[in-house]
């Protein structure tokens, strides 16, 4: 189940990200493209190669703490629409749903997380003899 809304958090990171970019909301600049590009490669490491392993936990972890971020992010000032994004207008609605969709996603990847590192640590810790 992590590896699997840790995949959707990533894919949702990436369309939103893309949109931006497109919309001229990010720079599409090689130095803001290739530290997003790490980004998503770090992320998708720990999701796909070591979901077991503290690392991997860790790395998605934060990544679900940036996912979930990321309409709280958005909300602060002017919020989802009306602000950069003109109501009404081509896009909008692709753009909104990726915000609430990262966002879900992002704090049920935070959630499974939190429990498969509580249950790593449960099981690399003996039990002690009463």
């Amino acid at each position: 189940m992590l590896t699997i809304a840790s995949l959707l958090s990533i894919l949702l990171f990436s369309l939103h990200w893309a949109d931006e970019i497109s919309r001229g909301l990010e720079p599409g600049t090689i130095d803001r493209t290739w530290g997003g590009l790490v980004i998503l490669f770090v992320w998708l490491y720990g999701a796909l190669a070591i979901p077991e392993r503290r690392l991997g936990l860790v790395i998605i972890l934060l990544g679900s703490i940036a996912a979930s971020g990321v309409p709280v992010v958005h909300m602060a000032g002017k919020g989802l629409v009306g602000g950069r994004i003109p109501a009404g207008s081509s896009g909008a609605f692709f753009w909104v749903w990726t915000n609430v969709a990262l966002g879900a996603t992002g704090m049920i990847s935070l959630a499974l997380s939190v429990h498969a590192f509580r249950n790593l640590t449960a099981r690399r810790t003996p039990a002690t003899e009463v």
